[in-house]
């Protein structure tokens, strides 16, 4: 049993996992007292905002390990919703602050169902992710 970078690595992604999971079941609910009214638009988006970059920075973080330790099938995995990072704050809307949720247009229908959405598949992605790094992360610590 080796104590390696790539053990650290998957350590280190579990952890992040596991806040990353919080920050996805944190939308799903917000979205939900939206669609139902509990919240207004300003205060949620006010709430939700400043959580985006801090997601994305710690989605970025450990697959920056990963391509250090040359741990290309985690990072080939993690490209897809990377790529989506990307694309989704590059065409935010237009907005003096961080964040990609305007609270002009978050009660449109599709907007909120969008968003909605966008909640339970990442939801699901870091699910997954979880248990994939436990794996690796057990597997890395007994091959040696």
């Amino acid at each position: 049993m080796a104590f390696t970078f790539v053990a650290f690595s998957y350590i280190l992604a579990l952890i992040i996992d596991a806040f990353l999971i919080f920050f996805a079941i944190f939308n799903i609910i917000a979205f939900d007292e939206l669609k139902t009214d509990y919240k207004n638009p300003i205060e949620q988006c006010q709430s939700l905002n400043p959580l985006v970059l801090p997601e994305y920075g710690l989605h970025m973080f450990f697959n920056v390990l990963f391509l250090f330790n040359g741990e290309w099938f985690s990072l080939v995995l993690n490209a897809p919703l990377i790529a989506y990072h990307v694309h989704r704050y590059l065409s935010r809307p237009v907005m003096s602050g961080v964040g990609i949720y305007d609270p002009t247009s978050i009660m449109n229908t599709d907007v909120l169902n969008k968003c909605q959405r966008e909640g339970w598949i990442k939801l699901a992605f870091y699910l997954l992710s979880f248990f994939y790094y436990l794996y690796a992360m057990i597997y890395s610590l007994i091959s040696t």
